[in-house]
């Protein structure tokens, strides 16, 4: 690793004291930072960081990461003396340096499964705090093989999904079982509505999977022979058939994605989630020729991803590191919405026309509303921008190394999820 600046670094890079970790130059390396997704995270980096956060943009080529800082520095002047830090996915020396001298490494560099499995590796290594932006079954399983038992010896925590898969679904799941009693049998459906636009390393990492499905099955059942056993609690995820929800005046297709294993991994972590939980995630879709036609259109892409020359030409139409401009951006939204069927208890809003509910957006998150029509369900709404998050509470507790969750480490940070007891590898 090369810096224009460097603090005090520790020494060696397999410690697990948290004082150790404390004592490395940097909070914080964000590694990817003049790529599409990367800028956007510097940039709210620079407007949202707590005062005395150490942080340094990373990535292969220094000229970029100069004119980086001088973009964030017209921001707030404070940013022109951001440490830069040289390191390269070719080079897995850089990688390694970099990550011995961060308590924590996000990263936006994908595709993952071709750019990221070396910085994982580093990260566990080192006992370095890892993040990162995927969707990608394959890599996350992957990652759990390969690493979660050395981040756990070294206390690093890996935690996969913490861009839009999976942290809405994961949280926004959890949040909505704290709205209802301890100890019942729950069937929660998240819907997911967006007039987003894919990324172009979104696109790639998609098409990517989508020609792998093989290797995608062969990682995950690899990774179910070293998992622990789940607990006697029942924890199922289902896609569910395409049907008409009435409860979200929509059409409700079936969700392929990563956020299902997800949601399903933090209720196997957790015993707040009942005896009994399943997890369906679908696309809500107002209209019924959109729902007829988006299966097909998936269908046909999946298709072509098996034909090497077709994936390579696709991938040529958004290629990684474009994306929406900021206009686009500023008129994008998504919303997911959470509904709950729960066993009917003494202490549950449980006639009277009302049911607890709580809706969220991006400006106002403390409102609390009843919902129409309670019993034995409950609503939760959630509504943000895309390409935005609230990252201004940073996890501070102790945690073990080893495969960690969005919805888990959220309880760090004190955002109402649980608190793991360990790190590792992997997201779900």
């Amino acid at each position: 690793m090369t810096s224009q600046q460097h603090g005090e670094s520790s020494e060696g890079s397999g410690t697990t004291a948290s004082g150790a970790k404390r004592d490395r130059a940097y909070d914080i390396v964000l590694f990817g930072a003049t790529g599409f997704v990367g800028v956007l995270t510097a940039e709210y980096l620079a407007a949202h960081a707590p005062e005395g956060l150490r942080w340094a943009l990373a990535g292969r080529d220094t000229a970029k990461l100069e004119k980086l800082r001088e973009r964030l520095a017209a921001l707030d002047p404070a940013c022109a003396g951001l440490p830069l830090v040289r390191a390269d996915v070719a080079d897995p020396a850089s990688l390694r340096d970099m990550a011995s001298h961060a308590r924590v490494v996000a990263t936006t560099v994908g595709p993952y499964l071709t750019y990221g499995q070396e910085l994982v590796g580093a990260c566990a290594e080192a006992g370095t705090d890892y993040v990162d932006l995927t969707g990608e079954p394959e890599f996350v399983d992957l990652m759990y093989v390969r690493h979660d038992a050395r981040a756990r010896e070294t206390g690093a925590r890996l935690v996969h999904a913490c861009g839009f898969d999976s942290v809405p679904h994961d949280l926004g799941a959890y949040f909505t079982v704290q709205q209802l009693p301890e100890g019942v049998p729950l069937r929660v459906d998240g819907f997911v509505r967006t007039n987003g636009r894919f990324s172009g390393g979104t696109f790639a990492s998609a098409l990517n999977q989508f020609g792998r499905g093989r290797q995608m099955l062969a990682a995950a059942k690899d990774r179910r022979r070293l998992e622990p056993r789940p607990t006697a609690a029942r924890r199922t995820r289902r896609l569910g058939p395409p049907r008409y929800a009435a409860e979200v005046g929509a059409w409700a297709l079936p969700l392929p994605t990563i956020d299902p294993q997800v949601v399903q991994r933090s209720a196997r972590a957790l015993e707040r989630y009942g005896p009994d939980f399943r997890y369906r995630h679908y696309a809500a879709v107002k209209t019924l020729p959109m729902a007829l036609g988006g299966p097909v259109a998936l269908g046909g892409l999946l298709a072509a991803a098996q034909l090497p020359p077709v994936r390579r030409w696709l991938s040529g139409r958004l290629k990684p590191g474009d994306g929406p401009g900021k206009e686009v951006r500023d008129r994008t939204w998504f919303s997911v919405r959470f509904v709950v069927r729960g066993r009917r208890q003494a202490g549950l809003h449980r006639g009277r026309g009302r049911r607890p509910g709580v809706r969220r957006d991006g400006e106002d998150a403390g409102r609390v509303g009843a919902l129409p029509r309670a019993g034995r369900t409950a609503a939760v709404r959630g509504a943000g921008h895309h390409g935005r998050g609230d990252g201004r509470r940073a996890h501070r507790a102790p945690g073990r190394g080893g495969a960690d969750l969005p919805g888990r480490v959220g309880a760090l940070a004190g955002t109402g999820c649980p608190r793991p007891t360990q790190g590792g590898a992997g997201h779900p």
